[in-house]
């Protein structure tokens, strides 16, 4: 078998593993330790606080503490339900090229290639330390991420280089927004829908922070940097969902909205939390003096910071020449090549596969972009004992 058949071999098993982040991931992560582990590697496994997730981190090659290169990618998936798929989302099947299955390229197209190239890397004299980083509830805020990237840096290990295999078709990205994810609570108090001003509908409060959140988006457009790279440039705002009542006649007694924010720049984050918080200064007032149990609660998701372009990028440099490409690029989705920047390391994305398959029915990798991220993982070999 060639390389690139033991990774499409590897990816059937993966993708076997039904890993949507509403559920366990530790059947993968315990399958990929052992393949690591007969290697040789040291593998580290952290569990969440629930202990049916965990992050794996593993080494080969020497046990310095700073230095080296990370080879990143989550091991979650978003759902299949309600998407009409043409063959069973958990079992791959390829057709004309194309590797089909939930995760092919977001992101375990990436993972398999890693894991085909480990018994290359730990048949090598390596000069420098190649971890690698498998992370569990990317697609849910980044948490695995944060908690690895909290673990590194509480044992002072710090990458010198990450590269996080994000679907990019293999160009490099140097910068991407951030994400930051909320749920909002609203609780008022219920009664007849004949007599609203009896009770405190919490649906109406949720309306009208929405509006707030509205009119807030179009302030981020203003504070754009006129040097930003982005498309759009500006710091965005989705509303995910708003949910609250019953039926018509029930003043609701309980709302919900979910909302997130991909921002530019660190500014914008305390700018739209600061307007967010006067919002619910202003609602609560009047809730309470009908209610006084009525309240207003955020929870934080997650809140990533984005990666921020360098003018100097050892990550951007080694992939450039281990790809060929001159130029890097900035996207507007997220990965965790952020949190890698923050524990001091050079990062930057690339990987197989396109976004714009990704979280869709039918979602797929072609062999091409496979055979070139391995192209790419096998170049890696030489800086390692250089």
């Amino acid at each position: 078998m060639t390389r690139l058949d033991d990774t499409c071999a590897i990816l059937a098993d993966l993708v076997a593993f039904p890993t949507v982040s509403s559920d366990s991931n530790l059947e993968m992560i315990v399958h990929i330790a052992a393949l690591l582990g007969d290697l040789g590697a040291r593998v580290d496994l952290f569990h969440d606080a629930t202990g049916h997730k965990a992050n794996l981190f593993a080494t080969l090659g020497p046990r310095n503490t700073d230095g080296g290169i990370v080879l990143s990618g989550h091991t979650d998936v978003v759902p299949v339900a309600d998407q009409d798929w043409s063959t069973d989302p958990f079992t791959l099947h390829e057709a004309s090229g194309r590797l089909y299955g939930r995760g092919t390229c977001d992101m375990k197209g990436f993972i398999a290639a890693c894991l085909a190239m480990a018994p290359v890397y730990a048949g090598l004299d390596l000069k420098r330390p190649l971890h690698f980083a498998f992370t569990h509830d990317e697609e849910v805020g980044c948490l695995g991420g944060q908690a690895l990237v909290a673990e590194l840096a509480a044992r002072d290990l710090r990458p010198g280089i990450a590269i996080v295999g994000e679907p990019t078709e293999m160009r490099i990205v140097e910068a991407h927004k951030g994400c930051c994810e909320y749920t909002v609570e609203f609780h008022g108090r219920e009664g007849h829908g004949s007599n609203p001003p009896a009770g405190v509908n919490a649906a109406e409060a949720a309306v009208r922070y929405a509006a707030r959140l509205l009119a807030l988006a179009d302030e981020l457009k203003a504070r754009a940097p006129e040097d930003s790279p982005f498309e759009p440039p500006w710091t965005t705002i989705n509303l995910g969902r708003i949910s609250g009542g019953h039926v018509h006649n029930v003043i609701p007694g309980r709302a919900e909205i979910a909302w997130e924010m991909r921002p530019v720049q660190a500014d914008d984050i305390a700018h739209a939390k600061a307007a967010m918080a006067c919002e619910v200064a202003s609602l609560l007032p009047a809730m309470r003096a009908v209610a006084p149990e009525a309240d207003i609660r955020t929870h934080v998701v997650g809140e990533v910071v984005g990666l921020e372009p360098m003018p100097h990028s050892a990550a951007r440099a080694l992939l450039a020449g281990l790809t060929g490409q001159s130029r890097a690029e900035a996207v507007p989705f997220s990965t965790e090549a952020g949190l890698f920047q923050s524990l001091g390391c050079a990062a930057a994305v690339c990987g197989p596969g396109s976004i714009a398959q990704a979280h869709k029915p039918d979602e797929y990798v072609s062999r091409k972009q496979l055979a070139q991220c391995l192209a790419m993982l096998e170049g890696l070999a030489g800086v390692l004992t250089a």
